[in-house]
């Protein structure tokens, strides 16, 4: 203070850097790191970003993939302007202003203009459906990030137009590379600094990042902003930086998907305790439980099939008793399921199958279907010969028609194999009964 009492002038404080993260996120392609199966060398993807015709993309992903910086890529190789959009702030005014001001720019400039939704999954169907008609006529290129399945979460009109592009958590060899290059860039990271991390800093950085780049330089910004410069970073320092910041458990968080994947293997691996605690600390985390749910039905249908019939009954009925209830009371009906799942007969002959028949029927030779099963509905298609040959299989006396449905081609093809596990056996052999019958035997 002053004599008069007047506060004295202090030197104005320097802005706040950006974290870290921010800083360091990529500028070419060159440093987007971690994708190569969507946007490494020689891939169709990364030759179409790099001539600027991309398009339209849906990008799914666990959070700290590179999603926004994908996109940013994308606006920057097409020469686009980019207007990032927030689901969770915006609404159909917003999006029909942003439409606006593209089609204005795309007149007065002829520049085109990407608009990236982060969260798309949170619009609802009228807002998706607010973005069809500018997508159509060219008006904006969309690229829309989430973290669910677009499947489920995606309007099937809006993921006709866009191509969905599954994002991986970050091998570990790539959150090294970033963590390497954040501690000596001088320019963006902390190079100046001359930090350095131990091998067990490293090791243990890496296994808290679990795939999210974000997440693995939010650690390395906590430990830096304790640090005095040339101070090595251990292990310890990584932990209890970890320590100081809130896990984000929810549907949107970085956990949401590896507590569900310990689920899904636990119940997988027949370890009932294990898929009882790996449900238990999702639900108590504040995971939605209709996905849990969702998983059990998927795991029923993916890992017991036929081996147990009753498996998907009882997964289906879970989540329905689940939706009924809501929580706390749903995790009942849920863990119950898992007991049931767990411990159930294990097969993958239903996925093995239908995998192989999807692969025959989008990579093989377009099989006609043969006459005496198509359909005739008119006397044109009678003319044809179509249905001639058909046999009822209800006025046989065994109930199975000697009458191959195969096309000629895949006659014998084995598509479903039963296995020896539980139900599946009674189904081999009902297979084999009434193979022998369509044979004529």
């Amino acid at each position: 203070m002053t004599l008069f009492g007047e506060p004295e002038a202090t030197a104005p404080r320097a802005a706040p850097l950006p974290p870290l993260a921010e800083r360091m996120r990529p500028r070419t392609l060159a440093e987007y790191l971690g994708q190569d199966q969507i946007v490494g060398q020689g891939r169709a993807l990364r030759t179409a970003i790099e001539q600027g015709k991309a398009g339209s993309l849906l990008l799914w992903g666990p959070p700290g993939t590179g999603k926004t910086t994908l996109a940013l890529l994308l606006a920057q190789h097409a020469g686009m302007h980019f207007v990032p959009f927030s689901a969770v702030l915006s609404g159909i005014a917003q999006v029909r202003e942003a439409v606006a001001a593209a089609q204005e720019r795309r007149r007065r400039d002829g520049r085109g203009t990407l608009l990236f939704v982060d969260e798309i999954h949170r619009f609802n169907k009228a807002q998706q459906d607010a973005f069809l008609p500018h997508v159509e006529k060219g008006d904006i290129v969309l690229v829309g990030a989430t973290t669910e399945n677009p499947s489920f979460s995606v309007i099937g009109a809006l993921l006709s137009r866009c191509r969905v592009v599954a994002l991986q958590p970050l091998p570990d060899a790539a959150i090294e590379r970033i963590v390497t290059a954040a501690l000596t860039d001088r320019e963006r990271g902390l190079g100046a600094r001359d930090l350095r991390l131990t091998d067990e800093a490293r090791a243990r950085l890496g296994f808290l990042a679990a795939g999210d780049a974000r997440r693995a330089l939010g650690l390395l910004d906590a430990c830096a902003a304790t640090c005095v410069d040339a101070e090595t970073i251990t292990g310890a320092m990584i932990t209890e930086a970890n320590q100081h910041r809130p896990l984000r458990h929810d549907k949107d968080g970085d956990l949401h998907f590896d507590l569900l994947s310990a689920l899904h293997k636990s119940l997988r691996n027949s370890d009932v305790q294990a898929a009882v605690y790996w449900l238990a600390r999702a639900l108590q985390a504040g995971a939605d439980p209709v996905h849990a749910a969702r998983r059990l039905v998927a795991m029923a249908a993916e890992d017991i099939g036929l081996a147990d019939p009753m498996a998907l009954q009882v997964a289906v009925a879970a989540q329905q008793a689940a939706h009924f209830l809501g929580m706390p009371e749903a995790a009942l009906p849920l863990t119950e399921a898992a007991v049931y799942l767990a411990a159930a007969p294990k097969s993958s002959a239903v996925i093995v199958a239908i995998t192989a028949a999807m692969a025959e029927a989008q990579d093989g030779v377009q099989h006609q279907v043969p006459a005496h099963l198509r359909n005739a509905p008119t006397g044109l298609a009678k003319a044809l010969g179509h249905g001639d040959g058909y046999v009822y299989a209800h006025d046989t006396k065994t109930g199975v028609a000697a009458m191959p449905c195969l096309p000629p081609a895949l006659q014998n093809t084995q598509f479903f194999v039963p296995g020896d596990r539980g139900f599946e056996k009674k189904v081999a052999e009902r297979m084999a009964d009434n193979d022998r019958l369509r044979r004529g035997g």
